[in-house]
């Protein structure tokens, strides 16, 4: 859930009541909209950036409590730096600067976007708008009671005044949709287990319906008929029962090819028979971060009426200890035909995948098929929190996706595949067994991933590290960041809507 946030826009004018944002660049220089904001003021401004050594840089800010001659409760000046040089992710990034400023006691806030060289573009100002409304999210819904020091208003609204706000709006609708998107994502992630468990999370995606997306949920007995024993044999420990959920958005011409991303849904991964430590296992209700990327993906794609053809399917399941789970040394057939040995019961979201991957590229034929996974501890190692693993059979694909990803903040870097690696996890008894030993897990799992796509233009992101408990930046203090919605939905933005 959102912080209680009324975003709006407004023309040019200057607040009676609330917080007063305004925007400076390197220098304490102004727009004109902004100087007549503070003119009552006098030189306050101009005495408090001297006091505070406040000299406009980019994300700097300056925060005068009760500022005489205005009757707003409180000033804040951001600094953009040289605004000539800002990019579309550095306005997103303001943004959400500002909406952190902002108290959680504050009811009412306007912000004034005015520079000295003339008015902003309606994309840079929605940009902006989106950082606010990402910042403003927070995850508090099972909390009863609060300090007096944390009692916020029911609602905060935001007013953030532009010329030509026609146009503002316009240009914001669909980046409303993408962080409407990303809010889903997180709030998925941030459920615990026992709210969040496979028919519940399949539950959910219904919501999709509203909006258009076809949705169908195959349950155990269908994907039995199906022969998907890798994924179900990740849930047979589970009292809830798996499920696998196909979310189809047809927005684009009716016989050009779907493209396709699936998500491992894995609600709580305990490790299964080879169960996993006690310390930190609670981070495992967040295994299902690529299943909610994709379903907020679906949503803003659906939202924002998105002129594609996409299919969105994710495979749900719980990995838990019991006396029907599977075993290391168990053997597994796919649904390719393909046979998979169990070596560790805790490497279970390549089994997942294996299956759902199968399904889509049989299905549907896509042009691309592109797949999320908080797979792998391996990939935090090699690549910390600030980038996603990225391999990929398709050097173009690689690179749209390398692309995008710098453009809006939610980077990827690419790892090696090969025959090499692939030796790695031949198996004695089976066509593969499902670890590659202690040496490049990530590399070794996204090798198993492989073998189940032929020829299409295939990525596997490996989101372990940008997923869930990410450094919180500027526009995320939760601990689910939604990574990988505003990635993908700008690469189906920029490559394949027509």
């Amino acid at each position: 859930m959102s912080r209680a946030l009324k975003l709006e826009f407004a023309p040019l004018v200057t607040p009676v009541k609330g917080v007063l944002v305004l925007f400076c660049e390197e220098g304490l220089k102004f727009g004109s909209a902004a100087i007549r904001a503070i003119k009552p003021t006098g030189d306050l401004v101009t005495r408090a950036a001297a006091a505070d050594r406040f000299k406009g840089k980019n994300g700097s800010a300056l925060d005068i409590v009760a500022p005489l001659g205005l009757e707003a409760s409180r000033l804040v000046v951001v600094g953009v730096g040289k605004a000539r040089e800002l990019k579309a992710k550095d306005f997103v990034k303001l943004g959400g600067i500002v909406m952190g400023k902002i108290p959680a006691a504050a009811g009412d806030a306007t912000i004034i976007v005015d520079l000295p060289g003339g008015a902003l573009k309606p994309d840079r100002i929605a940009d902006l708008a989106l950082g606010v409304q990402l910042r403003a999210y927070t995850f508090d819904r099972y909390k009863t009671k609060r300090k007096e020091a944390e009692e916020r208003p029911a609602q905060v609204k935001v007013t953030i005044a532009v010329a030509g706000v026609a146009a503002v709006e316009k240009a914001f609708a669909a980046r409303r949709a993408v962080a409407d998107g990303v809010v889903i994502a997180r709030d998925l992630v941030n459920e615990p287990a026992n709210v969040l468990y496979p028919e519940e999370f399949a539950r959910r995606t219904g919501n999709l319906k509203r909006l258009g997306v076809l949705v169908d949920v195959l349950d155990v007995k269908e994907m039995k008929k199906l022969g998907m024993n890798a994924l179900l044999g990740v849930g047979l420990g589970s009292q809830h029962e798996s499920r696998t959920v196909i979310m189809r958005w047809n927005g684009g011409k009716r016989s050009v090819a779907p493209v396709a991303f699936i998500g491992k849904g894995v609600c709580f991964d305990t490790g299964g028979i080879s169960i996993k430590p006690a310390a930190g296992m609670e981070d495992m209700k967040g295994d299902m971060a690529g299943a909610a990327c994709v379903v907020g993906l679906m949503h803003a794609l659906a939202a924002r009426k998105a002129k594609v053809n996409a299919v969105g399917a994710i495979g749900i399941v719980e990995n838990m200890p019991d006396g029907r789970a599977q075993r290391p040394g168990d053997i597994v057939t796919t649904m390719s035909g393909q046979t998979i040995e169990i070596i560790n019961t805790d490497a279970e979201g390549r089994l997942v995948l294996s299956d759902v991957l199968h399904y889509v590229n049989k299905h549907f034929k896509p042009k691309f098929m592109i797949d999320l996974a908080t797979l792998t501890g391996a990939i935090i190692v090699a690549l910390g929190q600030e980038y996603a693993g990225l391999f990929a059979n398709d050097d173009k694909l690689a690179q749209r996706l390398m692309k995008v990803g710098n453009e809006v903040g939610e980077r990827v870097w690419r790892m090696p595949l090969g025959p090499e690696y692939d030796k790695m996890i031949d198996s004695k008894f089976a066509d593969m067994k499902n670890t590659g030993g202690r040496y490049g897990g990530a590399i070794t799992a996204a090798q198993l991933l492989q073998r189940f796509v032929d020829k299409t233009p295939w990525a596997h992101l490996d989101i372990a590290g940008t997923g869930m408990g990410s450094p919180q930046t500027e526009i995320n203090r939760s601990w689910a960041s939604g990574f990988g919605v505003r990635l993908l939905d700008r690469l189906v933005g920029e490559y394949y809507e027509k």
